[in-house]
């Protein structure tokens, strides 16, 4: 006969200070570059952006993080329950707190978190991707939900003019440029972290594009860099600063407010693809970064771009 333990009592959870606190120091220790653009917010933005970040990087960690190696489909099932509470308002973890907080201030719907948990799915059962239209659809549920969860919070600037035409129109809503930031993030990922995936046994380069520049997966285990892996690193970063500009597009759109935290966290994101090309394309035994001082002088030139463009 099953024997029932005593109900251990609940720890309470956090305050709600005490809630967005721990998501700032948590964002502020595990992603500085996106944190230097955080503190460009407004207050209520940026911890409502922490509070989402906290929720990915938990997702993340489930597939990536040190506890791995026991996650399941089912923990991912578990971990979606998880996520229906805290839309339905019932906060579990400290952390949460803060979550649940963000979204009944902001419009955030449940889908791209879905999504994302759809995306750290495919890591249990996918180390390779034939084509880059099968790893597009992996970047979109693991990083472009990421600009759809951010967009909302960011909000959408309204038309300016009053005129008689315009009294009607209504506000264009940049979706797809908010997806190619996050797939840009993504492919920049992709890119300085080839080493590190390569020794978990894990390409994320498309095979066929590697056969189109005669590299073979043995060469990338074994960290090779000739001439056709600098040709095929150059095919990709290109092709990730194309999602960079696609992205630049609706940085318009957004409140202005918001504008000049997201050029910024645009612009130091993709300098991540210059120290890559200034390592000679060497990811294998290199990371690439981007210093303090070049992330200050990024600041006042997204500064002049939110306002001008």
């Amino acid at each position: 006969m099953l024997q029932l333990s005593k109900p251990v009592p609940m720890k309470p959870l956090a305050s709600l200070e005490e809630s967005y606190e721990l998501c700032r120091q948590i964002t502020a220790i595990h992603s500085k570059t996106f944190y230097l653009g955080t503190q460009l917010m407004p207050e209520a933005k940026k911890k409502a952006i922490w509070a989402i970040y906290v929720w990915c990087r938990r997702t993340d960690e489930l597939v990536d993080g040190p506890m791995a190696e026991s996650t399941t489909f089912e923990t991912l099932d578990r971990w979606e329950e998880h996520l229906e509470s805290l839309f339905a308002g019932r906060a579990i973890d400290d952390v949460d707190v803060a979550l649940v907080d963000t979204l009944s201030k902001f419009p955030i719907e449940i889908q791209p978190f879905r999504d994302m948990i759809a995306g750290q799915k495919m890591d249990l059962y996918r180390s390779r991707y034939d084509t880059f239209e099968e790893l597009e659809l992996y970047c979109y549920r693991v990083a472009g939900t990421v600009g759809l969860m951010s967009m909302a919070v960011m909000g959408v600037d309204k038309p300016q003019s009053m005129a008689a035409w315009n009294r009607d129109k209504e506000s264009y809503n940049p979706t797809e440029e908010a997806i190619a930031l996050g797939i840009a993030n993504q492919l920049t990922n992709i890119l300085r972290d080839v080493g590190e995936d390569a020794r978990r046994g894990r390409i994320y380069l498309p095979l066929d594009e590697l056969a189109l520049f005669n590299y073979t997966e043995e060469d990338l285990f074994n960290g090779v860099i000739d001439d056709r892996w600098r040709e095929l690193m150059k095919f990709q970063i290109q092709r990730a600063r194309k999602f960079f500009v696609e992205a630049e597009k609706g940085i318009t759109n957004l409140t202005r407010d918001i504008r000049w935290p997201v050029w910024a966290a645009l612009m130091l994101y993709s300098k991540i693809l210059d120290s890559i090309e200034s390592n000679n394309y060497d990811v294998f035994n290199r990371r690439a970064y981007v210093s303090t001082p070049k992330k200050m002088l990024c600041l006042p030139v997204a500064l002049l771009r939110a306002n001008v463009l």
